[in-house]
């Protein structure tokens, strides 16, 4: 008897378990798994993510590139876009870029702040100490929070090493004005602007500032830089950096880099 109200427990609770897994099942993409396991498995978390898995799920779900992983071959990334079925072009690296130009002898400063060193507290306390309130601070929240080194303050203002960013974005996210943007690799020409003043207001506060001329609007031969609320603004995917947008530029807020 004893047996065989074992067996009938025994079967009653994998039933039970069965259909408690069936009620829960999640599903899983498989390619996550097959992603994993080309990544280094390093877990270094310079792609931004805790580890390999999180930025394999990532890269399932279109999130992210393959190329934002810094310790991965090339070989591994074209492996990981025909698995996914993405274009080449898909997996271009990114890197990060501060869009402004705004050194110490170019933007002016309206007050002399002694307080926390750093650009939140900063911004938070009557926008800043700059003359221009779109402009970097230059309080280094960005070089604390990049693990790779690549960011540095130079003259007042944040200048990323490009060699050195793996993109993880990290700087991105803690820049209080917004003025850090991830950026094609291989991209030469940037606008190191981000002021949303009227001309008449840029040039008193910084003499490097975009003033909305659309200058470059009518240089660019192929309709790849607009003047979009008072600042000009490059479309990346369209850009061939021929710099001519630089050159006709008057206030030389447009750079070629590289």
């Amino acid at each position: 008897m004893a047996v065989v109200v074992l067996v009938i427990t025994g079967l009653l609770f994998a039933f039970l378990l069965y259909w408690v897994s069936r009620i829960f099942y999640v599903p899983v993409d498989h390619r996550v798994e097959e992603v994993e396991k080309l990544l280094p498995g390093a877990n270094c978390g310079g792609c931004g993510f805790a580890g390999c898995h999180e930025f394999a799920v990532r890269l399932v779900k279109g999130e992210v590139v393959p190329a934002r992983c810094p310790v991965s071959s090339e070989e591994t990334r074209q492996k990981i876009c025909q698995l996914l079925g993405l274009e080449q072009g898909d997996a271009l690296r990114q890197v990060a870029f501060v869009h402004c130009g705004g050194r110490l002898d170019k933007a002016q400063r309206r007050a002399e702040y002694h307080g926390v060193k750093d650009c939140l507290s900063v911004d938070m306390l009557l926008k800043g100490d700059k003359g221009c309130v779109f402009g970097c601070l230059g309080y280094g929240d960005c070089v604390r929070a990049c693990p790779f080194n690549a960011i540095h303050i130079v003259d007042g203002i944040a200048v990323v090493d490009k060699e050195r960013c793996t993109g993880c974005g990290k700087c991105v996210a803690v820049c209080p004005r917004g003025i850090i943007e991830l950026v094609p690799y291989k991209q030469r020409i940037f606008v190191a602007c981000a002021s949303r003043d009227l001309g008449k207001d840029v040039l008193p506060v910084c003499k490097v500032g975009c003033i909305a001329c659309r200058k470059c609007e009518k240089a660019c031969p192929v309709d790849a830089i607009h003047v979009i609320d008072n600042c000009a603004v490059i479309d990346y995917s369209k850009c061939i950096n021929c710099g001519k947008c630089a050159q006709v530029c008057p206030t030389g807020a447009i750079v070629r880099l590289g």
